[in-house]
């Protein structure tokens, strides 16, 4: 038989428990999308093009267009993280993960990216940069109904592990994996690690996952109007009007053109491999 006693340390312990249970359930602030924006900053990056990607994202969202999809959402709200990446094990976080739900906290966040320049580092993981960006995810204080890896670069990856396996290890966590591959062939010592149709080789062994797209720039002068459509594209949920490939972007291939063929997905890590032959 249960004491008066211990019947009021039980309903003592159920009424202590019931209320932090609103504080638990309140603990992730429910959005429509989280995204983690993710930037080559390789050395076939020079400081130039790395300062043109940055104001790229700032000036993306401090666009009203771009505002107005969030605010349309359903709830109105999402979130975002914005890192820089190079060589496997090179993440480095600029923007960590907040809100972004109108005009006021966009232009917050575009004024955070301003508050330091680019910094390059050696190599290109691509895998990297998506292994890095999987587990972000947990426990960053936002639950949202998609989550998307965005992955923006010049070239192929040439270190860590295989980028298909990266790749396929997140679309099964549930995570989608959208590209913004740029075509720019460059001119620095470390452009002859560049390839051709990087925008094949991004559909092929890049994204994945549900509605998974790409968005093209022709080269870094290019980047802001590619990533301001890409980041239009992902809040509203919607893809370029191309499909199956949905590729976006200013290529024009004539029709009486021979068909482009995708590089193969270990391609980076060969040349790297031969380097000493190029």
């Amino acid at each position: 038989m249960v004491s008066r006693a211990h019947r009021i340390l039980i309903t003592a312990f159920w009424l202590f428990g019931a209320s932090l249970w609103p504080l638990q359930a309140s603990a992730q602030t429910a959005v429509d999308l989280e995204l983690a924006l993710g930037i080559d900053v390789s050395r076939s990056i020079d400081a130039g093009e790395a300062r043109l990607q940055r104001q790229g994202y700032i000036n993306a969202f401090r666009d009203p267009e771009l505002i107005e999809a969030i605010e349309t959402g359903i709830l109105g709200r999402i979130a975002v993280g914005y890192y820089e990446w190079a060589g496997f094990g090179h993440a480095d976080i600029i923007v960590d993960w907040r809100a972004i739900d109108g005009a006021a906290s966009a232009n917050a966040f575009a004024d955070a990216l301003q508050q330091n320049i680019p910094l390059s580092a050696s190599r290109t993981s691509i895998s990297g940069a998506i292994e890095f960006a999987q587990p972000w995810f947990d426990n960053n204080g936002f639950d949202g109904t998609r989550r998307v890896i965005d992955i923006s670069g010049d070239g192929p990856n040439n270190w860590g592990s295989l980028v298909t396996t990266a790749r396929d290890n997140a679309v099964a966590a549930g995570i989608t994996i959208n590209g913004l591959p740029i075509l720019d062939p460059g001119g620095g010592p470390f452009s002859r690690f560049n390839i051709a149709n990087l925008d094949l080789y991004y559909r092929n062994c890049v994204i994945g996952g549900t509605g998974a797209f790409l968005v093209v720039a022709a080269d870094f002068n290019d980047f802001a109007r590619a990533v301001r459509r890409k980041l239009v594209l992902e809040i509203a949920g919607l893809q370029p009007l191309r499909s199956p490939p949905p590729i976006a972007g200013p290529i024009r291939v004539q029709s009486d053109a021979p068909a482009r063929v995708g590089p193969p997905c270990n391609i980076g890590e060969t040349m790297w491999q031969n380097r000493d032959g190029f």
